[in-house]
């Protein structure tokens, strides 16, 4: 007796394991049927990263095989999925006709999506780029090389420093990155490290050159990096990537310089908390494209220089402030642009649909309707494409229907009139029946025989029916085929044609359709580089729009942008908490910082006052107004800022094991290395995480360096009220406090900016409005008092006694008359001038 062989031990898994150790660390999708079936560890980690049942493959079985399986017309959603969650995953396809197959289907690993390398629509977010980021050293520093698969955007940069190349990789936010030979790998926030063998550098660089001859000039580094991404990106798509067209280059000098933790505190692209809801992209993001969405990112993560620069992108932004019925039916027909790149990419990898080429014919059709809504605005023309690949476009809506199918398999794909033979074949296949009946009208006539008919079965096909009162008229060029009791069969040589042709013409139409669907799709990729510019063009209007419809909602104004060091503003805003503000006015404020007169601000006040606020609607202003957009402020003067640094907030960075002082003192340390006079730093509360006088000695010594070595523009937010006192002994300092006031035992806050320091920190106030019982305030006021009592023998103040004996419950605090007066206060029986008189007394009683 012979035992079954183990499930795990047929043709099938075998053929698993196969493709499997092919790519070890991925996870096999094995396609099977209309599912892709993963197995054992592989459908453990899906079913936990998914949220799917995980079941078996053999549930009888003694040892059952796990399984856990996604259906493949839902697959890009898993795919995002788990590529979001920084996992690899093999596509192993079948690649043979199941109906077709002798014995076990054919399958192959056809590509392996990556967080960095996918095409799939469904599995990328269409406002974000994509980024594939490599990393190389050579002669002249270090190569950085970002690219978009989705999108073949390749650019790149030469930096001198590793620390500049973690600068440049990291403010482009990529999903995966690839670290060269000789390159010290380090972390970026959100991307999975990757790698490519070392032995693979050199000729994916050589291969890059032969297959874009442009790179051929560049520095090596360059050519290194750039050719690892290419070489990386084909790996895995299973195949060249067709989208690439050039390498472009920025140079970082051009750009502002906003490091990871400044981007991170200033909540530029994610909140702290890691949503793009509530971040300034997401107020600034109104774009009716996906394409202007990317590109106003890339403006929001590189700002601006260039003066000159600046000065075009605001004057398109004013213009479309300016017109506002234009800019309403620009945005009305961009609407109607789909995402000319990541259709032009599916295009080039010979993965685009009937419907991705027909979105892309629509799309570029709609162009000049966009160019008419524009073309008459000053400041605009600049922006138009000079081509907008009309031709592709009439091409492509000539060439398909309205409405194809999903799949380019099922026909019904090429407009009629497009070519003869396959309308010739359209009618056979769809008509045919009638072209029967037609031969049969013909026969009758011709031979007289009313009763012949043409008839059709599974063994015979196609036949000549004669009764056996009519065989007397049967013609000579009636081959007999069968003889039935009542009945002769008979053949012609056109009824045996016109059944090959009928019985073919739908195979062969499918066919011919498929062939003229590849031409069509390789015509377009021809014209890739061409729609690729007009995609460049569209995105820079869209972007330029988004940013004139923020400001026109908002009442942002144009700033003033200059080579001064100066920063002047008045009636300042935080452009996201005024968006958020719903029940209550988002107070201004003015702000001055000039190097000759004021370069150090000093800010005090208490907690929930606003200081952070201030702070950071100080560097947004700035960071905006380089972008070349509007501000939120009435008026706004901006000398060029080289880097935005800040140090705001406090936490634990557990992935390098460190403290929260250990992280501020890291980040500070940067900032007093990096900045340069023309730099805008903001500081909140350095020294907080030490004891108090070691946090206040460094406090005070980095508010000096900033005033006497670096000059830069810096402000500076501290609850240590002895900064102040810097005012008196450093020209340059100005002493600022957010304005409060109290009613009794409650604390109000106005929001206002006011020459010099506060007076006191209302941290027990605070502590109050954060609910802390009664009794502990209580308590924290007559220790306060007892610490701040100067020592009556001229020796150190007493340890409190706080371990001491046990108190009687504090008695509670008297009514506060203020406070009881308002309870009986109706708000609503007040004429104006009773609420006057009311305030008087209010003021009187305090």
């Amino acid at each position: 007796m012979t035992t079954a062989p183990s499930p795990a031990n047929t043709p099938m898994f075998e053929q698993y394991r196969s493709l499997k150790s092919q790519h070890p660390d991925a996870i096999l999708f094995f396609r099977m049927g209309d599912f892709y079936e993963t197995f054992f560890d592989d459908a453990v980690t899906c079913a936990r990263a998914l949220e799917i049942t995980l079941t078996s493959r053999n549930k009888n079985d003694p040892d059952p095989i796990p399984m856990a399986g996604v259906p493949v017309h839902a697959v890009a959603g898993y795919l995002q999925r788990l590529t979001d969650q920084g996992y690899r995953v093999a596509i192993g396809e079948q690649t043979e006709d199941p109906a077709l197959a002798k014995g076990l289907v054919k399958r192959e690993v056809v590509r392996v999506v990556t967080p960095g390398v996918t095409w799939d629509p469904g599995a990328l977010e269409g406002r974000a780029a994509n980024w594939l980021a490599a990393v190389s050293r050579g002669p002249a520093g270090f190569g950085v090389v970002v690219l978009d698969a989705s999108t073949g955007d390749l650019r790149g940069t030469v930096v001198g420093q590793h620390a500049q190349a973690e600068d440049e990789v990291r403010r482009l936010e990529p999903k995966e990155v690839l670290f060269g030979p000789g390159v010290t790998p380090f972390v970026v926030a959100g991307a999975v490290r990757s790698s490519l063998a070392a032995a693979e550098w050199e000729p994916a660089a050589t291969a890059l050159s032969a297959r874009l001859p442009d790179s051929a000039s560049l520095p090596r580094e360059l050519q290194l990096a750039a050719g690892a991404a290419v070489r990386y990106a084909d790996d895995h798509l299973g195949g060249a990537l067709g989208n690439v067209h050039t390498l472009t280059t920025w140079e970082p000098a051009g750009h502002m310089v906003i490091d990871e933790a400044s981007r991170r505190n200033l909540e530029l692209s994610r909140t702290l908390a890691g949503a793009r809801k509530g971040s300034l992209l997401d107020l600034l993001d109104v774009c009716a494209t996906n394409l202007g969405s990317r590109r106003l990112t890339e403006w929001m993560l590189f700002p601006l220089l260039d003066r000159a620069r600046i000065s075009r992108r605001a004057d398109a932004v004013e213009a479309l402030v300016r017109e506002g019925s234009v800019r309403r039916s620009l945005r009305d027909e961009l609407r109607r642009v789909a995402d000319l790149e990541r259709l032009s990419a599916r295009v080039a990898h010979g993965t685009a649909t009937a419907r991705d080429l027909l979105a892309l014919g629509r799309s570029l059709g709609a162009l000049p309707a966009v160019v008419r809504c524009v073309a008459d605005s000053p400041g605009l023309a600049a922006l138009l494409p000079t081509d907008l690949a009309g031709d592709v476009a009439a091409d492509l809506l000539g060439t398909l229907v309205d409405e194809p199918p999903l799949s380019i398999t099922e026909g019904g794909v090429i407009r009629e009139g497009v070519n003869a033979e396959l309308d010739a074949l359209v009618r056979l296949s769809v008509d045919g029946q009638a072209l029967v009946e037609q031969l049969e009208d013909q026969e009758r006539a011709a031979t007289g025989i009313n009763s012949l008919k043409i008839r059709q079965n599974k063994v015979f096909g196609y036949f000549i029916e004669v009764s056996t009162a009519n065989l007397h008229r049967v013609p000579d060029r009636f081959l007999r085929k069968q003889t039935l009791s009542n009945c002769e069969r008979y053949l012609t040589s056109e009824l045996q044609e016109l059944e090959q042709r009928v019985t073919t013409a739908d195979e062969r139409r499918r066919q011919l359709e498929l062939e003229l669907f590849r031409q069509l799709r390789t015509r377009v990729h021809q014209a890739g580089p061409r729609v690729a510019a007009v995609a460049r063009a569209i995105a820079t209007l869209d972007a330029a729009s988004s940013l004139a419809e923020v400001a026109s909602r908002s009442g942002w104004t144009r700033p003033v942008v200059d080579d001064s060091r100066d920063l002047d503003i008045v009636a300042g805003r935080h452009p996201v908490v005024e968006a958020a503000l719903r029940d209550e006015r988002f107070v201004p404020n003015d702000l001055t910082l000039a190097p000759e007169t004021a370069s150090l601000c000093i800010l005090t006040g208490p907690n929930m006052a606003g200081k952070s606020t201030v702070l950071r609607q100080a560097a947004l202003i700035v960071l905006l107004a380089q972008l070349g957009s509007f501000v939120p402020a009435d008026r706004a003067r901006v000398g060029v800022c080289d880097r935005i640094f800040t140090r705001v907030g406090a936490s634990d960075d557990l992935r390098r094991g460190q403290s929260t002082f250990m992280v501020e003192m890291a980040e500070t340390a940067a900032i007093l290395r990096d900045a340069t006079p023309r730099s805008l730093v903001v500081l909140d509360e350095i020294g907080r995480g030490t004891s108090t006088y070691d946090g206040l000695a460094i406090a005070w010594a980095v508010a000096e360096d900033l005033h006497d070595r670096l000059t830069c523009k810096a402000l500076f937010a501290t609850h240590y009220h002895e900064l102040v006192a810097l005012a008196d002994t450093h020209p340059r300092v100005r002493n600022l406090h957010v304005a409060v006031g109290e009613v009794g035992h409650e604390i109000v806050f106005f929001r206002t900016l006011r020459e010099g320091g506060a007076s006191r920190s209302y941290g027990i106030q605070c502590a109050r409005l954060a609910g802390l019982p009664e009794s502990v305030i209580t308590r924290a006021k007559t220790l306060l008092h007892t610490l701040e009592k100067p020592p009556t023998d001229g020796g150190d103040r007493q340890q409190l006694a706080l371990f001491g004996a046990p108190r009687a419950p504090a008695a509670p605090p008297p009514p506060d008359p203020v406070r009881e007066l308002l309870k009986a206060t109706d708000p609503d029986a007040l004429t104006p001038r009773m609420a006057l008189e009311l305030l008087y007394h209010l003021k009187g009683m305090g």
